[in-house]
C-alpha cells in the first residue's frame, strides 16, 4: 500500500549503508521510478548521473577541491574527511537539473520541483525493494570542481547525491510533522492562511 511505503521511508546516512547495493535490474527499477514524476512540457529537465566505484576517487578529489575553494586554509585532515564522503554507500547517483533544456517559458522552479518529485520516487522505490537511501547536498554541489567533473553547462545545477545500499544501522524513526502543522486553508481578507 502506498501509505505504508511512504511511512516506511526514512533517511539512512550514507555511512550506515553497505553492500550489497542494488543489482543492475534493481537499479534500473529504482531509477525508472523517476520517469513517473510530473514534468510540465515533458522537458525531462533532470537526470541522474551514476558514479561507479572505479570513478569515486575523482569525486573524492572534487569534494576536497570544493572544500579548498571555500576555505583555502582547510587542513589535510579536513580535506580527507571531505574526500571520504565519496566512498560511502555502494551506489551513488547525482541529481542534476537543467535550467535551459526545452521550453524557456518553463522556469527553473518548476524544473526543480519535477526533479524533487523524481528523486522522491527513486527513494520510495528503493524502500520498496528493501534498500536504505539518503539525499546529501551542501556547498560542494555548487563548486567549480564538481561542476567541471560532471561537465555541467552554465544553466545546469547538481542538486544532491542519492546514496543507496543495504542498511547496516538505523536510527529510530524521527518525529514527523502532523498534518495540521502544514495544511492550511486560505481565508480571503486575512494576512496569512489559517490552519484548519
Amino acid at each position: 500500500m502506498a501509505a505504508a511505503l511512504m511511512q516506511a521511508r526514512q533517511t539512512v546516512l550514507p555511512k550506515r549503508l553497505g553492500a550489497p547495493g542494488p543489482d543492475e535490474a534493481q537499479l534500473r527499477a529504482i531509477a525508472g521510478a523517476a520517469a513517473h514524476a510530473p514534468d510540465h512540457g515533458q522537458l525531462l529537465p533532470w537526470r541522474l548521473v551514476r558514479v561507479l566505484p572505479a570513478q569515486r576517487h575523482l569525486l573524492a578529489e572534487a569534494f576536497a577541491a570544493a572544500l579548498r575553494e571555500r576555505d583555502p586554509q582547510a587542513s589535510a585532515e579536513q580535506c580527507a574527511q571531505a574526500s571520504e564522503k565519496a566512498f560511502r554507500a555502494p551506489e551513488l547517483l547525482v541529481l542534476v537539473v537543467d535550467g535551459a533544456k526545452g521550453d524557456a517559458g518553463i522556469g527553473l522552479h518548476e524544473r526543480i520541483l519535477s526533479a524533487g518529485c523524481a528523486v522522491q520516487n527513486v527513494l520510495l522505490m528503493a524502500t520498496a525493494l528493501g534498500f536504505g537511501s539518503a539525499l546529501t547536498s551542501g556547498k560542494a554541489m555548487q563548486s567549480a570542481a564538481l561542476r567541471s567533473l560532471l561537465g555541467l553547462g552554465p544553466q545546469e545545477h547538481a542538486l544532491c547525491c542519492v546514496s543507496l545500499g543495504t542498511v547496516l544501522a538505523r536510527k529510530g524513526a524521527r518525529v514527523r510533522p502532523q498534518t495540521d502543522d502544514f495544511l492550511q486553508t486560505w481565508v480571503p481578507g486575512h494576512d496569512a492562511p489559517k490552519a484548519p
